[in-house]
């Protein structure tokens, strides 16, 4: 079984991105990604409707990093330390060798290439320092951006999954992508 370490917070880099653990300073980003519905438009769950919620949202968050669960990254541009998405690791499966990715940006932040150069840097930390097998993704097959972002990062997709998740009074579908670590292209 895989045993997961986060400690010390494993801070990371790309060509324009770092990758630092969420605080309490980032309570308003995280407000404004997850309060907009455009950008929770594909991800069912409810909207953030107070800086509370954001705070209790990030501590979530890095309560699952303290107890070496799950992780996600506040994503900067390196010139800035200012968070302009969430990145990372969630329903980790450690006896599978497997997690779920996730991902979000700023609208303000999309169409830069920033969530492919992102999901590229933290795919490279989880298979060839955490030593995950397979990642999965579960989208909206309607979230053609999403799905972008997992073709140019080698995600294949592995099913459709027809109203298999009910939420606010409808059944929605699910397309599920994965990419195994030996079909990996380092960065």
């Amino acid at each position: 079984m895989l045993t997961l370490n986060f400690t010390p917070f494993p801070i990371l880099e790309s060509e324009r991105l770092r990758y630092r653990k969420l605080n309490n300073e980032d309570a308003k980003e995280v407000f404004e990604l997850r309060s907009n519905p455009e950008t929770m438009k594909y991800i069912p769950r409810p909207l953030v409707t107070n800086i509370d919620e954001a705070l209790s949202h990030i501590k979530l968050i890095n309560d699952k990093v303290d107890a070496n669960t799950d992780i996600n990254w506040a994503v900067t541009e390196k010139d800035n330390d200012k968070c302009i998405g969430i990145m990372g690791f969630f329903r980790t499966q450690p006896e599978n060798y497997r997690t779920e990715l996730g991902y979000m940006i700023l609208p303000e932040h999309h169409n830069k290439g920033y969530v492919t150069e992102a999901v590229k840097t933290i795919l490279n930390y989880a298979f060839n320092e955490l030593n995950f097998n397979s990642i999965e993704a579960r989208i909206d097959p309607n979230n053609l951006a999403s799905e972008k972002v997992l073709h140019k990062n080698g995600f294949v997709k592995e099913g459709h999954l027809i109203e298999n998740f009910f939420y606010n009074d409808q059944f929605l579908d699910s397309v599920i992508y994965s990419l195994l670590k030996r079909n990996f292209k380092k960065p």
